[in-house]
């Protein structure tokens, strides 16, 4: 194996960067000839056409966590990982048909203006604080600690530092021409993520086949899985029995068989898909069709995922397994499951090379820029305009807003320069799921009761938000020791560090749906029959044209083909 890049590796990632640099100018400048307002640079209203809101989406959702952690997640668990990509189908589904109209009929353009209109000034305000920390000391930071370290090992540990600056700058450039630019540039970005990763899977899959002396043939490659790891092709992972080893209880702790497909796995996808500014941003300034179909769109790109993500770790499962990438997957002295997408890119020919790192980089970048614009819509819309200069004109929020960008990014490098926050040592994914798992049953029963319950009041919304926290944090860490091992609620299993652990998607159901009953009840305690906050909900809302109908229909038929074959 050679791991370095050789110069045809340095010219196509540069021809990358050339071309998604100048696109995002050339969009730049066009829309420079006319003034820019807050709408144009935070959301770009009307002028994302629905393929570029459904690749923007993709692009920002897509990076260095997905392709290091769940490759990693692939090598240790298998398929049953893809839960998390084809469950963000339907709930993209979801969100297209019943949170867009509620978001568009009431022109939400920020997840705090929502809490806002819904409850009252302090609620949105104790939320927006909370994001604002949440997307720049959780999500950018590990965004930016993953993605540098990963493309650092891919170029040979030349510079850390040097990484980060490099991805920060590129962001940045991309960032300050506002929203349409974000969206038409990541649809190059998705467009090199795709077809970079779909490069690596073959030959991921080509490598396996060699091993067993089929040649270089991608489709013998998948069936020599299927032979040689069988375990690791079953969606649904079976309980835990007294006898079960350690090995596979770790592996049902990460993914809790049937029972996490009533608990968790939804929370996670319908809070990040639907009730995340980082996400809803890119569709809020398009009309209901237009948002509709680019989120339907989407969810057909996700569908695809795990093969660009999981496959290649299933591939470096069987080969490690069977004596190969040994020097890899130890790198440093240590085995890490998540080396396993970098052991697989050293074995790509020179030039693919560079065209996965440009797909790496695509990923990281775009879900930087996605994430700035964010900090920045949320902080000069719901913080400056508000709460420090009330009539700043548009030119003055814009200006306003592209500081927050420089200034969020400057922080995640101050983190991430020496790991102040310890993200390589929890890891990265978990790092994520740990911070932001902990507020995500409360803040996700706030917004469906907001939705589609008349009568919840803001009252209930703040008790909501600090029962979901605490739930959550009892359930994460105590409730073992104090309720026991095995309860009508929970099983919790050992976890190999001298504890007890319930799986984490089971305590977030629980903590959900406790959450919601209090919500409830304070509610009925505190409230008229209906809150005069409440949305108005007309039927019209929520029908679907046929289009949207026959991609629905399309992507629920093969997400039950999927499970069927691999149940």
């Amino acid at each position: 194996m050679n791991s370095k890049l050789v110069n045809i590796d340095y010219i196509i990632f540069l021809i990358y960067f050339l071309i998604v640099a100048g696109y995002g100018y050339w969009i730049y400048q066009r829309k420079k000839k006319g003034s820019m307002d807050t709408k144009d640079f935070f959301l770009a209203e009307g002028s994302l056409t629905w393929w570029a809101i459904g690749a923007s989406l993709i692009a920002s959702n897509i990076s260095a966590e997905q392709f290091i952690g769940m490759s990693g997640n692939g090598f240790f668990v298998g398929i049953a990982v893809a839960a998390y990509e084809w469950l963000a189908a339907i709930s993209l589904i979801i969100i297209a048909v019943w949170f867009m109209p509620v978001y568009l009929k009431n022109k939400i353009f920020t997840m705090p203006q929502f809490l806002k209109t819904r409850n009252n000034e302090s609620v949105s305000l104790v939320m927006t604080i909370f994001w604002l920390f949440l997307y720049i000391f959780v999500n950018l930071t590990s965004i930016m600690f993953l993605g540098a370290t990963a493309i650092n090992n891919l170029t040979g540990g030349t510079n850390l530092h040097l990484v980060m600056l490099l991805l920060a700058v590129f962001a940045i450039v991309i960032t300050l021409g506002g929203m349409k630019v974000i969206g038409y540039t990541d649809i190059i970005q998705v467009a090199v993520l795709i077809i970079g990763g779909l490069a690596t899977t073959y030959i991921a899959l080509t490598l396996v086949s060699e091993k067993f002396g089929l040649g270089k043939d991608a489709l013998a490659g998948f069936n020599q899985l299927l032979i040689q790891a069988p375990d690791h092709f079953h969606m649904i992972l079976d309980k835990p029995t007294a006898n079960t080893p350690q090995g596979e209880i770790d592996k049902y702790l990460i993914l809790p068989g049937i029972a996490m497909y009533f608990a968790g796995q939804w929370i996670v996808n319908l809070n990040y898909w639907g009730c995340n500014q980082y996400i809803t941003q890119r569709a809020l300034g398009a009309d209901l069709k237009t948002a509709r179909t680019g989120i339907l769109f989407a969810g057909f790109l996700k569908l695809m995922m795990p093969v660009i993500v999981m496959l290649p770790g299933i591939a470096a499962y069987v080969l490690y397994k069977n004596g190969s990438l040994q020097q890899e997957m130890n790198a440093g002295g240590k085995f890490l499951t998540d080396n396993a997408y970098s052991s697989i890119l050293g074995f790509l020919p020179n030039g693919l090379k560079g065209l996965s790192l440009a797909a790496l980089t695509a990923a990281i970048v775009a879900s930087l820029a996605g994430k700035a614009n964010s900090i920045s819509t949320i902080f000069t819309l719901d913080i400056y305009k508000k709460y420090i200069k009330t009539d700043a004109s548009e030119k003055q929020m814009v200006w306003i807003g592209r500081i927050t960008i420089l200034a969020a990014m400057l922080l995640s490098i101050i983190f991430t320069w020496d790991d102040l926050l310890g993200i390589g040592g929890e890891g990265g994914f978990t790092f994520i799921q740990k911070y932001t798992g902990l507020i995500s049953p409360g803040v996700f029963a706030m917004f469906i009761l907001g939705f589609f319950w008349k009568r919840t009041t803001a009252t209930a919304a703040i008790v909501g938000l600090i029962t979901g926290f605490l739930l959550a944090l009892f359930f994460n860490n105590y409730a073992p020791a104090v309720l026991g091992n095995e309860t009508i609620l929970y099983t919790a299993f050992p976890n190999g560090k001298g504890g007890f652990e319930i799986p984490f998607l089971i305590g977030m159901g629980w903590s959900f749906f406790f959450t919601m009953v209090a919500m409830i009840a304070v509610s009925f305690a505190t409230g008229p029959k209906e809150n005069p906050k409440a949305f108005v909900l007309d039927k019209t809302m929520f029908k679907l044209a046929p289009n949207h109908i026959a991609m629905i229909v399309v992507t629920l038929i093969i997400i039950t083909l999927l499970y069927a074959r691999f149940w």
